[in-house]
């Protein structure tokens, strides 16, 4: 009989009831109490598990001290044993370390080819992405949407520059519209109407130029005409899937989905429909010009639209998912509110990133001043707003409102701005005369969006489960 641990004859023998391997007691009992397992079948093993065996054996004396040689060969006995369990013990662990190196390799490859599938995959989606087409005609003349395309078309590059050019040396010198609510008007708005329930899980509205037809959407698929004069929807707009955000293009409805789609429809008539994202649509945002829309979404780009001919011409890859989106008056710049913190601004005609702002966390929306200098920033969840100088590049300003927000809305003079969220709706006003912010109304009317009424004479606000209440004077 040899020990399973040493290899050799034990002086003890002791044999294992569960796997039946010889052993030195001495060595067994050393390794149980240390591991708790037997070192060869990694079984649990305990000492009560271990039956002595019968053999024929020689009582060494007692072992002097070291000044003898049967002492020494004592010693050197024990460090055999020592030397042997460590042994044994190692190769365990070499055996194992093997086995989990073959298990990683494989891993290894597994993970490369799974990558090279990905890769080939989003390879063919960009390619299928490119060849997308509007209203089922495909695009002509080299009009097919290019991915990460750096430059508008030279038709658009001349109206953003025709745009801003008009609209950069008229801006100073613009003066308030004699019809425009003051701030005694304002401070004195209050409820005047209420709608019903239109659409559960209502997040956008947005009034046209006349003041009195306001496009919203819910969860449903629906989107639809509201009349404020008439206080009632005059018109249902079929989606297909939750609308996210919605504007005016003159007459034309725009729409944006959660499905990536961004849908045109014209006196209740869908006249073109857009399918370049890859995911959500966030928000809409429409030019100066009124004739280049574009659209943000969580599949971190942006694109730009050409509405005279409903194709689109731009999509940009950004770094980040994009929650918001805004143009400069002067049609020169876009802006994009990013789940990264950033405010992005990008030029119009190239594409390129032209400045990046870092708020405190995700970007809720983003407002131009009709100013032209001024940005103002809510974040997700906070109770205060931050307006940035676009010329220092620094913020200027916060403002306190004491309720989260979820919408902020310049009016046309740069002197109001709107704000909702669910304890309510706020209005601040600068004055240009002292430099100075004042609070000029707060309404307890919650609110998951606002916008500005004809003239700034009255508000228009759309809480969660799709009521209207407009605010102005009674």
């Amino acid at each position: 009989m040899l020990c399973a641990i040493s290899g050799e004859a034990p002086q003890v023998p002791v044999a294992s009831a569960k796997s039946g391997n010889v052993f030195e007691k001495r060595l067994i009992e050393a390794y149980i109490s240390e591991h708790g397992k037997d070192p060869v079948t990694n079984e649990d093993l305990m000492t009560d598990d271990l039956v002595e065996l019968k053999s024929s054996r020689t009582v060494r004396p007692r072992p002097p001290t070291l000044t003898s040689i049967p002492s020494l060969l004592s010693v050197f006995q024990n460090e055999w044993d020592a030397l042997a369990l460590e042994t044994h013990t190692l190769r365990q662990h070499l055996t194992q370390t093997r086995q989990e190196l073959s298990r990683a390799l494989y891993e290894h490859d597994a993970a490369v080819r799974v990558i090279t599938r990905l890769s080939r995959e989003r390879d063919e989606a960009r390619e299928a992405l490119s060849r997308i087409t509007v209203n089922g005609a495909p695009a002509s003349n080299g009009d097919n949407m290019q991915i990460d395309v750096q430059e508008l078309p030279g038709h658009l590059v001349a109206k953003v520059e025709a745009t801003q050019e008009k609209l950069s040396k008229t801006r100073r010198k613009r003066a308030v519209p004699e019809d425009w609510a003051t701030l005694d008007v304002i401070s004195n708005f209050t409820p005047t109407q209420t709608s019903r329930s239109l659409y559960t899980g209502a997040r956008t509205v947005s009034v046209d130029a006349s003041g009195d037809l306001a496009l919203l959407g819910g969860s449903d698929g629906i989107a639809g005409v509201f009349s404020i004069s008439q206080n009632k929807l005059v018109q249902e707009l079929p989606i297909g899937s939750p609308v996210t955000d919605t504007l005016w293009a003159g007459s034309k409805a725009i729409v944006g989905t959660s499905s990536g789609i961004v849908k045109a429809f014209e006196n209740g008539v869908e006249v073109s429909s857009f399918s370049g994202h890859a995911g959500a649509v966030t928000a809409l945002a429409l030019h100066p010009s009124g004739d280049i829309l574009a659209s943000v979404g969580v599949d971190k780009s942006y694109i730009f639209y050409d509405l005279t001919s409903f194709v689109q011409v731009l999509q940009i890859s950004t770094d980040s998912a994009l929650n918001t989106a805004q143009f400069h008056p002067d049609g020169h710049l876009f802006a994009a509110g990013g789940a990264d913190g950033q405010i992005k601004l990008y030029e119009m005609k190239t594409g390129a990133n032209a400045a990046n702002f870092d708020a405190t966390g995700p970007l809720e929306a983003v407002e131009f001043s009709e100013n032209g200098i001024w940005l103002a920033a809510a974040v997700k969840g906070s109770t205060s707003v931050s307006v940035w100088d676009l010329r220092k590049a620094s913020q200027i300003k916060v403002l306190e409102t004491g309720g989260q927000v979820t919408s902020v809305r310049w009016d046309y003079t740069g002197q109001y701005l709107a704000t909702a969220g669910p304890t309510g709706v706020a209005v601040q006003q600068y004055s240009k005369s002292s430099k100075e912010w004042s609070e000029a109304l707060r309404s307890a009317v919650p609110a998951v969006v606002v916008d500005w009424g004809s003239s700034a004479r009255n508000l228009v606000a759309l809480d969660g489960e799709g009521v209207i209440t407009v605010l102005g004077s009674a």
